[in-house]
Formats: structure tokens, C-alpha cells, sequence
């Protein structure tokens, strides 16, 4: 399955896709194009560094969220871009681009959706008190972090938290998470039963 992943930012995420290719543990995926919404972000440059087609479509430029979305999935579809990975991607994608890959867009976030969903969700965790957190990748719906969830890990919320110290070790098991969701995608291995996702062997 030829893969975009959408970017916004730093791109740790991505640079996790990248690695786990370069181990070859995405033998059904291939990391075919990078697509950042901002110009001039370390993403970029990680996706250059890899050998990815990176590419920008800026947000800025469109009057509405549909005509970026228009826009971006044409960019899509002129790579032959079978399936789509969010890897800090800070935009809600519309029906039209969400409908155009149904159950074939993955996300990451850090949170045990659906608690604390949208930004900042460790500094949600820690003012809500909450004792465990986690991450949860997911397939990507019309709503916001509310998809069919593939994936889900748990991690302690410590009283000498920071969002800060709380998101790095998120961030840990979202780097070995979502390179296995987009391997299992790839693979046709997801199937989805209404809110159900379970893997064929």
C-alpha cells in the first residue's frame, strides 16, 4: 500500500515510520509521500533525509477547510496514494477527504480516547487527575479523535508530572504503536466491525 503521512511540525512520529522502513518492518507499506500543511518544518526535512517525496499544501492559501481538503486529495491522488497516516497533522480533516479513504486513514493521540480529546491532551490528563493516561491510535472519522481504535496502551500519571514529562513518555509508545497500525493497514490485516477493530491473523 503506497502511504502518505501528513504532517504539521518536529515530525518524531514520522521519523518513527521512517525508521521502522528502514528496519523493515513496514514490508506492506510503502512511505511514498510526505505532505506538511506548514511550509519549512523539521518534517520536511526528515522526510528529504529519507528519500520521501515530501510535498507542501498550505492551509493558509484556501478560504475553507473543504477547499484545503479538495485540494490536498487531489495532491493524493496524483501520487497513487492508497492510505494515509496522521503523524502530528494539526488539522481536522472534512467528510471530503475522510469519505474519499474510509477506514483507510490512521491517526495517533495521546490520550485513552474518547477522554481528552483535541490539543493538549496530557495537560488535559493532568488537570482532570487522572491516575492513568496512554495513547490510542486509531482510525480517523468525521469527528475529532472519536475513530474505530485499533491500538490502545496505558501509562502511569505521576504526581511530579508535567504535560511535558507525561507527553515524552507517550510519545514512546506512540513510536512503536503507530508503525505497526500502518503495517496492519497495509496489510488488509484490520477489519472493522461498527466501533469494533480486530486483527486477522
Amino acid at each position: 500500500m503506497r502511504i502518505a503521512v501528513l504532517v504539521s511540525g518536529s515530525g518524531t512520529n514520522l521519523q518513527a515510520l521512517l525508521d521502522a522502513a528502514a528496519a523493515g518492518q513496514l514490508s506492506s507499506a510503502t512511505l511514498a509521500l510526505v505532505v506538511s500543511n506548514r511550509p519549512n518544518v523539521k518534517a520536511l526535512e526528515r522526510g528529504k533525509a529519507a528519500g520521501v517525496e515530501t510535498l507542501v499544501v498550505d492551509h493558509t492559501q484556501f478560504t475553507s477547510r473543504e477547499a484545503f481538503d479538495t485540494a490536498l486529495l487531489a495532491a493524493l491522488r496524483e501520487h497513487n496514494i492508497e492510505g494515509v497516516v496522521l503523524a502530528g497533522f494539526m488539522r481536522i480533516l472534512s467528510p471530503v477527504f475522510v469519505d474519499a479513504f474510509s477506514n483507510r486513514i490512521l491517526n495517533t493521540h495521546p490520550a485513552l480516547c474518547p477522554a481528552f480529546p483535541g490539543i493538549h491532551a496530557p495537560q488535559q490528563a493532568i488537570d482532570a487527575g487522572v491516575k492513568v493516561s496512554g495513547c490510542t491510535v486509531h482510525l480517523v472519522d468525521s469527528g475529532v479523535d472519536t475513530g474505530p481504535i485499533v491500538f490502545q496502551e496505558c501509562v502511569s500519571v505521576e504526581p511530579e508530572d508535567t504535560a511535558k514529562s507525561l507527553h515524552e513518555r507517550i510519545q514512546t509508545m506512540e513510536h512503536r504503536l503507530l508503525p505497526e497500525a500502518t503495517e496492519l493497514l497495509a496489510r488488509g490485516a484490520l477489519e472493522i466491525d461498527g466501533r469494533r477493530v480486530m486483527v486477522r491473523a
